[in-house]
């Protein structure tokens, strides 16, 4: 429930706080003393939009703070725990506007934007009047109001359905495994195929990436490396090069080597060098005899590398991916390629599994009309005594075949809305076509006298239910309000003595 609400610089309220207690709390007082102030502070304080005009003249922001006591099986908690916002026993709500346009909510301390903090509210206030928090208007919340009339009988069918529809899903794993149905297979083959004969006629080697990199960069660099090479021969070979030195060296030290041990030793690493520096020459000087530009292997080896590269960003990004990859589709090749008598016997399961759901929600859409048309005859009763004495309310249902059974979710195949006419003669339309305000109010007190619990919300905000009633009506209505509020909460803005009279808090504004 909502125990606290803290306004500071809303319109013609500069600062109010409002403790509201359990049961029915009636606000009532004089046309434009500020009850309008107060509802609309509560609705910026749930997440409707902001606008200038809310800021008392002169200052620069406006704020309200809201603290709830949410019962314990509220499901405010678990959205706070999928928004990682720690809860408590106790919700606190602060919300700040500036003139300038800028924004500030915080939830327990925690930042959060609009479109948070609606999802929380939702689940704590249903504020008639606004669209945003109206609960009956959601076509969804109308189903799930209906499916709780129809009771046990319902819920048993939904717990058939939701272990046809785990099956279901099932089969249409396994289904889609082996390729979806025949043409959808056939697709799935000839795209296996492609990439199947694609990579093998590649003839792709271990290492040959490696290999034509290293072609690449010796193509890249021809020019240079010729250069360098002829040059390398000529200064080791050439008459007066490096092995003409080095022999020379070789021959001045070999007439003194007899003399010293160490002349004999520098003698023969002279020799060693001479014969190693000949070698060196004889190979380069068959490198730069031998080194040609062939512009049909270069150009074999950019082709090699281009369909590496093609392969690479289809099937992997090394040549070991992309064997692993073969493999992978051989074997679904192979499996969708004899797998015919396999998905004939899922498709005849998936036949059966879907004639079962269609079954069960032909009982559901049974089940919900009986209880439609119970529920809507108790609130037409209701609402008759409420002043709308030619009031009509129906459940509509759309209608749904056999073939519809694939779509069907754990809610089952059916789409309802509520219809609903005021004044006799007038054709039944949607709640959101037709109704009024007041008219809303009144239907939620109609279904909330005749069903307890309808939703997880424990707070109701009623914005003037009682225009244009007197008498007996305002009797009834206060009688009404009376029967809510023995487990709910109800702020209520009234000019009627019944109401106020039945109240459990009264505030004069």
């Amino acid at each position: 429930m909502l125990c606290r609400l803290v306004i500071n610089n809303v319109a013609l309220i500069e600062r109010a706080e409002i403790e509201f207690g359990r049961g029915l709390n009636v606000l009532s007082g004089e046309t434009g003393s500020g009850k309008s102030v107060i509802l609309d502070s509560i609705n910026f304080v749930l997440g409707a939009k902001a606008d200038k005009s809310m800021i008392r003249h002169g200052e620069k922001e406006c704020s309200v703070q809201a603290v709830f006591l949410p019962r314990t099986d509220n499901p405010v908690f678990d959205v706070l725990r999928e928004l990682e916002i720690e809860g408590d026993e106790e919700l606190v709500i602060s919300r700040r506007f500036s003139a300038d346009g800028r924004s500030s909510i915080k939830v327990n301390g925690y930042s959060v934007n609009a479109t948070m903090l609606r999802r929380i509210t939702v689940n704590l206030v249903d504020v008639h009047g606004q669209s945003e928090h109206f609960y009956l208007l959601s076509e969804n919340n109308q189903l799930a109001l209906l499916d709780k009339a129809a009771g046990a009988p319902l819920a048993r069918a939904k717990e058939g359905l939701a272990s046809l529809l785990a099956e279901n899903r099932e089969i249409r794993q396994k289904l889609s495994s082996l390729g979806g149905d025949e043409a959808a297979r056939g697709r799935r083959l000839d795209i296996l195929k492609f990439q199947l004969d694609e990579i093998e006629n590649a003839s792709l080697r271990e290492g040959e990436e490696e290999q034509l990199l290293s072609k690449r960069l010796f193509f890249n660099n021809i020019e240079k490396i010729m250069r360098a090479v002829s040059e390398a021969a000529k200064q080791m070979g050439e008459d007066g090069g490096a092995v003409d030195s080095l022999n020379g060296a070789k021959r001045s030290l070999s007439d003194i080597a007899s003399l010293n041990e160490e002349y004999s030793s520098l003698a023969d690493r002279l020799e060693s060098l001479a014969l190693e520096a000949e070698d060196v020459s004889e190979t380069l000087q068959s490198l730069a005899e031998n080194l040609v530009y062939d512009e049909n292997a270069a150009n074999e080896t950019e082709e090699r590398l281009d369909l590496l590269k093609s392969l690479k960003k289809k099937y992997g990004a090394s040549v070991e991916k992309i064997f692993a990859y073969r493999d992978t589709v051989a074997e679904e090749y192979d499996l969708l390629s004899h797998c015919d008598e396999e998905f004939a016997k899922l498709s005849a399961r998936q036949a059966k599994v879907l004639s079962a759901i269609y079954g069960v929600c032909r009982k559901m859409t049974a089940l919900r009309e009986q209880a439609g048309k119970d529920f809507c005859g108790r609130v037409e009763q209701e609402l008759k005594t409420l002043n709308i004495k030619n009031a009509q309310f129906c459940a509509e249902f759309e209608p749904y075949s056999e073939e519809d059974a694939s779509r069907a979710s754990t809610d089952g195949l059916d789409r309802m809305r509520f219809l609903f006419s005021a004044n006799k003669g007038e054709p039944l339309k949607p709640l959101n076509k037709v109704i009024s305000g007041g008219e809303m109010s009144r239907l939620m007190l109609a279904i909330k006298t005749k069903m307890s619990d309808v939703n997880a919300i424990s707070t109701y905000l009623f914005d003037e239910i009682d225009a244009g009633i007197s008498g007996n009506t305002a009797k009834t209505v206060a009688e009404k309000f009376a029967d809510i509020a023995r487990d709910k909460q109800i702020l209520a803005v009234s000019h009627l003595a019944q109401i106020s009279a039945m109240a459990d808090n009264n505030f004069l504004i």
